[in-house]
């Protein structure tokens, strides 16, 4: 039975208009700059239960941001809200539009004809639509992709659809993989994508409202609050993989790969290493970024025990157990993060490893890299990638890779925007 949600402005990620609030309407300082300084805290450690790893970074130093710029890609898009391409595919990307759709630009051109319209099933609440999009390792082969989409009554769905035989549309066969009850509108997370391992992994939030009331973030007998680990080659309609860390556990779903998230608005496989970087958007004061090595499931991250590396709602708390975000960024300077992706592209080879982030709100957009668990080369690239218009990155809603590995970010207004070095 769906909820009313409350107090959903504007602590959770919004999608409920075409114009984001401006940088003055934030709450704190009034600049982005002076703010950072003051809040965005960066862990000396992550928390690794005994694997400590590094990541195979490029040496030297960091880059410097001025010379970089967002360049103009395509514009007049429905609320897009993801951005991917198949595997090898370099000719072309597929942008997921919230309402439903899901467009292809091919050589350069918008096509007009979209290659899935699912608008008639999905929900168009802020935080509700169609919001992810993974195609299958063996796409080229197969045909499948998947997509995450809320339908009209609100919960989550994810399906597998086949490409037919024009490449450029889907074909009618679909199979449905899972279904999620959700409670209240919001809080749906939407992220899916294919690991290094092969098996597709599916963000999902805690359920909605605020502040977790149904304790699910750190209830291992539901699914929301949790990212999820399916074998989608196995099983009807999927397997649990055996290496899942809550196989057979008493009172635990063995789809659970790792809990206590609010709202994992987007996370991102390193096609270097293979780990995975989580951007989960807080509650009153603190948005978060979590590092995972590669294969480490079964790591609790805090929520509603923590939000970010604070206790919540007030101190004290017990954070035994809990792995620490190995970034945060406070209220002060944005609303609502939006996860990234880490830069494996060749155009740029000086920013290899690093990874992007941002908010909604404000269109603050930094990037970092992982080193030994930790964050390092704290870059604030705000001031340089702006919009056509000279304004910043408002109602960033997405970060996307190309079949090159190139950068892409996208805007819920409609615009698309790739990162490119000055000429």
């Amino acid at each position: 039975m769906r909820q009313p949600a409350r107090l959903l402005v504007p602590l959770a990620v919004r999608f409920d208009t075409l114009r984001p609030r401006p940088i003055a309407e934030s709450r704190g300082s009034p600049t982005i700059k002076t703010a950072l300084a003051i809040v965005l805290c960066f862990a000396t450690a992550a928390c690794d239960n005994g694997k400590a790893r590094t990541a195979s970074m490029s040496p030297g130093p960091p880059p410097s941001p001025s010379d970089y710029a967002a360049v103009f890609v395509v514009g007049g898009l429905s609320n897009p809200v993801d951005l991917a391409s198949p595997p090898g595919d370099t000719s072309r990307v597929f942008i997921v539009e919230k309402t439903g759709t899901i467009r292809i630009r091919k050589s350069g051109a918008l096509l007009a004809r979209p290659f899935l319209d699912v608008s008639g099933r999905v929900s168009a609440g802020s935080e509700q639509g169609l919001l992810g999009l993974a195609f299958h390792p063996q796409y080229a082969s197969n045909g499948r992709f998947y997509v995450d989409f809320t339908d009209r009554s609100g919960d989550t769905r994810v399906v597998e659809f086949i490409a037919s035989t024009n490449s450029d549309s889907a074909s009618a066969t679909e199979r449905e993989i899972l279904f999620v009850d959700q409670p209240y509108a919001n809080h749906n997370g939407g992220q899916i994508a294919f690991g290094p391992d092969g098996f597709l992994y599916v963000a999902l939030g805690d359920g909605g409202s605020a502040e977790d009331p149904q304790g699910n973030g750190q209830n291992l007998n539901t699914l929301l609050g949790k990212i999820l680990r399916l074998d989608v080659d196995s099983g009807t309609p999927y397997a649990i993989p055996p290496s899942n860390p809550f196989v057979g556990r008493a009172g635990a779903r063995g789809e659970i790969w790792s809990y206590g998230w609010r709202n994992p608005w987007r996370f991102a496989f390193d096609a270097g290493t293979g780990d995975m970087i989580v951007a989960d958007v807080g509650q009153y004061d603190w948005e978060e970024i979590d590092y995972e090595p590669e294969g480490l499931g079964g790591r609790n991250y805090g929520w509603k025990r923590m939000e970010g590396r604070h206790c919540f709602p007030n101190p004290p708390c017990d954070s035994t157990g809990l792995i620490m975000p190995i970034a945060e960024y406070g209220h002060q300077v944005g609303c609502s993060v939006t996860g990234g992706k880490i830069y494996r592209g060749s155009a740029l080879p000086e920013l290899n490893g690093v990874y992007f982030y941002g908010d909604y709100c404000t269109g603050l957009i930094r990037s970092l890299r992982v080193a030994g668990g930790a964050a390092t080369d704290d870059q604030d690239w705000t001031g340089v990638l702006r919009r056509s218009g000279g304004g910043p990155m408002q109602g960033l809603s997405s970060f996307g890779t190309d079949g090159k590995g190139e950068l892409y970010l996208v805007l819920l207004s409609g615009e698309v925007y790739r990162l490119e070095r000055k000429p």
